[in-house]
């Protein structure tokens, strides 16, 4: 596999960002913000999803999710991603959305929850550009990266204690 600079590190981040906001989006979500920061760390997408009126008394408050997206070669260390979602990073995510609130308070009566998307890539081949042997919610050949969004976890962590 070809080496990897830490500025292409962040390109393949950064695709695998842009795949999950397609999803979200063909979901019914609006994305609000991305790679959203605070002095606690950054959120690197934060979405909005306003239920339709589905004859439910009260009206559902629209959903604010805090999105994680780990972008990781097949085979990773870390389990595609799960083992970097420990608590100390759960509470930055937890601070900096107490920040975003802060921000913007009209939203604070939002149901929130923290969403992680776990992204695979490789690089494109003939073989990953065919390769239908996963299941997956959407993939896209980007560049010279066959990505796909393996998994969607909403609500993944509760709010972390220190």
């Amino acid at each position: 596999m070809a080496k990897h600079s830490p500025s292409n590190y962040l390109d393949i981040g950064n695709l695998g960002e842009d795949l999950t906001v397609q999803w979200l989006v063909s979901q019914g979500w609006i994305i609000l913000h991305r790679q959203w920061h605070s002095r606690w760390g950054e959120i690197d997408i934060i979405a909005e999803y306003t239920n339709p009126e589905n004859g439910t008394y009260p009206p559902q408050l629209p959903i604010l999710a805090f999105v994680e997206v780990k972008t990781r070669s097949q085979g990773s260390w870390d389990r595609g991603g799960r083992d970097a979602i420990a608590n100390t990073k759960q509470m930055k995510i937890y601070r900096t959305a107490q920040a975003f609130i802060s921000k913007y308070p009209e939203k604070a009566a939002y149901t929130c929850r923290f969403d992680v998307a776990l992204v695979n890539y490789a690089l494109l081949t003939d073989t990953s550009r065919n390769d239908n042997s996963y299941q997956k919610l959407i993939s896209q050949a980007i560049n010279n990266y066959y990505l796909c969004l393996q998994e969607y976890i909403p609500d993944a962590f509760n709010s972390p204690t220190e």
